[in-house]
């Protein structure tokens, strides 16, 4: 029985492991595979998707530092959190990406890695930025902590916005459901109504899952 709203975001814990935790680690198994000679139209769907991300982000990287196969990286993020976000919407599973655990998990390695390799190869274009063009002399230190302080907090807003995003949207889905009563003469409205935020919740999934890699790309293109 549900305690409260939030316990459905609450892990499962047998033998002192939390086995929701390993849907993480089976996403692989939704991945679609070639079997036969002609992909199939989910195959011929993800490489359509998957080339177009890929000139996207291409474009978005910066061109002096941008090596082949450096788009790999987002595209792999976008697929993770895509299928983690999709899974969720399934009854009787669970929501990874609605836990900070492992929004921060990704979004912090990530951030960290790219502002390493800019501190150490581009230091005086990583200090250059502190300072926009055109900014009084008096008012320098002030945009430096300012430049810092939105630098740090941009893995944390990430993560937070698609924690929260995810949170929202199933707590909206938990209530609705507990709305349907097969016993009332509007249930078929209620039923309508519910379909329809369930096509809204999938819009959803893939919408944060897109932003997620695409706003990481930007955060680490932006160094130019």
């Amino acid at each position: 029985m549900m305690t409260s709203l939030f316990s459905m975001f609450d892990p499962t814990t047998i033998f002192k492991t939390q086995l929701n935790w390993f849907i993480m680690t089976l996403i692989i198994l939704s991945l679609p595979t070639i079997y036969w000679k002609t992909p199939s139209r989910t195959n011929l769907m993800m490489t359509i998707m998957i080339k177009n991300l890929n000139k996207e982000f291409k474009s978005l990287f910066m061109k002096n530092i941008m090596v082949k196969g450096s788009t790999l990286m987002m595209i792999s993020l976008f697929l993770m959190i895509l299928i983690n976000n999709l899974n969720s919407n399934y009854p009787y599973t669970f929501c990874c990406s609605a836990h900070l655990s492992f929004s921060l998990a990704m979004a912090l390695p990530i951030w960290s890695t790219i502002m390493l390799f800019f501190w150490l190869n581009l230091n005086k274009t990583m200090f250059a930025h502190l300072v926009p063009n055109g900014t009084p002399v008096i008012l320098m230190p002030l945009m430096v902590l300012i430049e810092l302080t939105s630098n740090i907090i941009r893995p944390m807003a990430l993560a937070v916005r698609l924690t929260a995003n995810l949170i929202a949207s199933h707590l909206l889905m938990a209530l609705l459901g507990n709305t349907l009563n097969f016993n009332s003469k509007i249930w078929p409205i209620i039923m309508t109504i519910q379909m329809m935020f369930l096509m809204f919740e999938i819009m959803v999934a893939m919408i944060q899952s897109y932003v997620f890699s695409v706003l990481m790309t930007l955060y680490s293109s932006e160094i130019s």
